[in-house]
C-alpha cells in the first residue's frame, strides 16, 4: 500500500516546518539560557558583595539615573526572591529545551521514515 505523492509531499513539508521551526526555537531557547546564567552569577556576586558587608553599612541601589537607600536586609531580602524566580525560571527553561531537543529528533526521525517508506 502506497501513499500517492500529494500527501506524500504534504506530510513530508508539514514535518519539515515543525522541525525548522524547533530548531528555531532551540537556538532562542538555548539563548535565553545563557542571559539566565549570566544574570543568576551576577546575583551570586551581588549577594555574595552584600552578605560581606556590616549591618550597619549604608547600601544604596540603583533606581533610573538616581541611587536610592535601602536597608542592608531587604537588598538581601530582594536578592534572594530574584535568585528564586530566576532558578524556577531555568527549570523551565531547561524543560523547554528538552521538549524541542525532543521534538526536532522525532521530526528527523520522521523525515527519515518517510523518506525511506516512500522511496521504497
Amino acid at each position: 500500500m502506497s501513499i500517492p505523492n500529494e500527501a506524500l509531499q504534504k506530510l513530508l513539508q508539514e514535518i519539515e516546518a515543525k522541525a525548522s521551526f524547533s530548531q528555531q526555537q532551540l537556538g532562542i531557547v538555548k539563548a535565553q539560557i545563557v542571559a539566565k546564567n549570566r544574570e543568576s552569577r551576577m546575583l551570586q556576586l551581588t549577594t555574595s558583595e552584600v552578605v560581606s558587608l556590616p549591618e550597619t553599612t549604608n547600601v544604596y541601589e540603583g533606581v533610573g539615573k538616581m541611587f536610592v537607600f535601602s536597608p542592608p536586609a531587604d537588598v538581601k531580602e530582594r536578592l534572594a526572591s530574584e535568585t528564586a524566580a530566576l532558578e524556577k525560571e531555568m527549570v523551565n527553561l531547561e524543560k523547554k529545551l528538552h521538549y524541542l531537543d525532543t521534538t526536532y529528533k522525532n521530526s528527523q526521525q520522521g523525515i527519515e521514515q518517510l523518506l525511506r517508506s516512500g522511496g521504497g
